[in-house]
């Protein structure tokens, strides 16, 4: 899974996920991308399902890039404990996502292939996706 290799704080506060992104909102690399319409949190593991989605349903073929990164810790306190005693111990690590960024992009496959995998991958996602491309 996806992590940072090494954070200046060990916890984080959530934050609000509130206006545009202010960078990734176009296409940089490749022909065809997924875009988010929702925000949300996107887990290291929901960036490791769709990216293993598309490159199975694209059997490989083309290249791929990944935009987001899980830089975010989430903490979580254990189940059935009570108010109070703080914060509780980071579980896992989440990229923020705003409405308009372009999560992946895709070369090398022709535009219905894409369309498919993109579709696949956006199953895997916590929010709303759409497929864009440079045409």
């Amino acid at each position: 899974m996806l992590s940072p290799k090494k954070v200046k704080y060990r916890k984080k506060q959530k934050g609000r996920m509130k206006g545009a992104p202010l960078k990734g909102a176009t296409l940089q690399f490749g022909d065809y991308g997924i875009q988010a319409v929702g925000c949300g949190f996107m887990s290291a593991q929901q960036i490791e399902a769709a990216r293993i989605a598309v490159t199975r349903h694209v059997k490989r073929g083309g290249k791929m890039w990944i935009r987001v990164f899980p830089d975010k810790p989430i903490c979580k306190k254990p189940a059935e404990t009570r108010m109070g005693k703080g914060k509780g111990a980071p579980e896992g690590w989440v990229a923020v996502v705003k409405p308009g960024r372009i999560l992946y992009e895709l070369e090398g496959v022709d535009m219905a292939l894409a369309q498919e995998a993109f579709r696949l991958a956006g199953h895997k996602l916590p929010f709303a996706t759409r497929f864009v491309s440079r045409r």
